[in-house]
């Protein structure tokens, strides 16, 4: 399965913002962008990206790699949310939020996306009861995400839940700290996501 195995810290520094790409390291004095605020490379000091399509190329990069995705499957995603009713922007934008591993992130058993994708990829938990392992798997409205039960010893998650009364879950998602299970009361909207993506930049770069 394909994905991206570089530095992660070198994302954000080449756009140029926190994507929260390491979990608490982020939120840290060692993290990259805070310590070298300029895009990597030889020429990072110098370069520039001002005419429109640059803006329009660096926002996509930055959706993508905010959420993890690769380019054919954010092609595949911005298709799917040109078909739906309403503005294609804000659909994007709620169809990435409502993957598994972004859900597994957000309600706070996993300190990054790219941790939780690995964690859905060994199989740690179940939708329904049913046991999955598609990060990219998109959940509905009465889907219950839950901890398998076999998981819930290891020293990793026994740290993650001890931080759940910490952890501020969007109100689309009902934390049930006890069950450590996540229940889908409706699907996200352009208002619950609270990072400040431009995401009309991305709809007239793929309308050229």
């Amino acid at each position: 399965m394909a994905r991206y195995t570089g530095p992660v810290c070198k994302l954000c520094r080449r756009e140029g913002t926190k994507l929260y790409l390491k979990g608490e390291r982020c939120l840290s004095g060692k993290c990259a962008i805070d310590r070298r605020p300029t895009p990597p490379g030889q020429h990072g000091v110098s370069r520039r990206q001002t005419k429109e399509y640059g803006l329009q190329l660096r926002e996509k990069q930055k959706v993508k790699r905010y959420y993890g995705v690769l380019e054919t499957q954010f092609c595949n995603y911005f298709e799917k949310a040109s078909k739906l009713e309403g503005m294609t922007g804000p659909n994007l934008l709620t169809l990435l939020e409502r993957r598994l591993d972004n859900v597994v992130y957000r309600i706070g058993l996993a300190e990054s996306r790219k941790e939780a994708r690995q964690l859905v990829l060994h199989g740690h938990f179940r939708i329904n009861g049913k046991k999955v392992n598609v990060p990219s798997q998109l959940v509905k409205v009465g889907d219950v995400i839950t901890l398998a039960e076999k998981s819930r010893s290891k020293e990793k998650f026994k740290t993650l839940i001890d931080k759940l009364d910490t952890r501020i879950s969007p109100k689309w998602l009902e934390v049930d700290r006890e069950h450590i299970s996540a229940k889908v009361l409706a699907l996200p909207t352009r208002e619950d996501i609270d990072f400040p993506f431009e995401e009309h930049l991305i709809v007239e770069l793929y309308s050229k």
